[in-house]
Order: C-alpha cells, then sequence, then structure tokens
C-alpha cells in the first residue's frame, strides 16, 4: 500500500526518486498517467491492467467514456525504475502537472500521485478544512472495524 508524503527533486532529464518504501510494490515496472488533478498518477502494472479493463469494457458510443479512454491511455506511459530507484517521467506529462524541480509524491491505497509543490498545496489547504471534511465523509461508513 502506498501511503505518505514525500519531496523529491526531478532530475534535468526528468527522472524522479522513489521513495524507497515504494519500490518493492514497483518490481514489475508502472504506468503513470495524467490525474484528475493537474497531477499525475502511478499505478502498479496489475493496478493498471485492472483499471484499464474496466474502462474497455464501456461503449465508446458514450462521449464521457471516450473522453476517459483519451485521458487515461493517450496520456499514460509504463515506467521502470532503474537501479538508482528513479523513473522518467516523459516531458508531456511534466508539463501537464507543472513539474519542475521538485515534486510532491504522495500515496493514496493502491497507487500513488505526483504532484507540483504548488498544486500540492492548493490540495492540502483543502485537506485541513475539517468542516468540510467532516460533511465529506459523513456519507461514507469509516469506522475502524
Amino acid at each position: 500500500m502506498f501511503l505518505g508524503q514525500y519531496t523529491h527533486n526531478l532530475d534535468n532529464k526528468g527522472r524522479l526518486t522513489i521513495p524507497a518504501r515504494y519500490r518493492d510494490l514497483l518490481l514489475d515496472g508502472a504506468y503513470v498517467t495524467q490525474g484528475f488533478d493537474r497531477n499525475l498518477i502511478v499505478m502498479t502494472v496489475p493496478a493498471f491492467e485492472n483499471m484499464s479493463q474496466n474502462v474497455k469494457q464501456m461503449s465508446i458510443t458514450d462521449s464521457k467514456a471516450r473522453l476517459l479512454r483519451r485521458l487515461i491511455f493517450s496520456n499514460g506511459e509504463r515506467v521502470d525504475v532503474d537501479k538508482a530507484g528513479r523513473i522518467l517521467i516523459p516531458q508531456f506529462l511534466r508539463q501537464g502537472a507543472g513539474l519542475n524541480g521538485e515534486a510532491i509524491v504522495v500515496g493514496v491505497g493502491d497507487y500513488f500521485e505526483i504532484w507540483s509543490p504548488e498544486h500540492w498545496g492548493e490540495q492540502a489547504s483543502r485537506l485541513q478544512d475539517a468542516e468540510a471534511n467532516a460533511d465529506l465523509f459523513s456519507m461514507f461508513d469509516i469506522s475502524p472495524g
């Protein structure tokens, strides 16, 4: 499971060091694709293939399904973790997420996200709104056990 927040630098080639705790989960590589909030989503191969099968079952006659396919697949890239624990993020994905220099790696359970510090700051502020959080989560049963 991907948990926590980490700050890492992108090198001049667009390589990002993956947190050591995540690397064992990425031994078979990963998929990186555009996220939904000006961020990137990184999934293990099995998780991406499972999601891919779900998306492929959607009818291509549905305009939202076509848009989702384009978002995920045209902006997706298979990546491998190198011996130094880095992945190469393609330029078009770095540009789309506003990544330049520093990046925030955020675990979100079955996958992790990569954010620019600016965009993550906006998200982190939203996460600190206790009243909004209570309202948002009131519809879920999140009792521990």
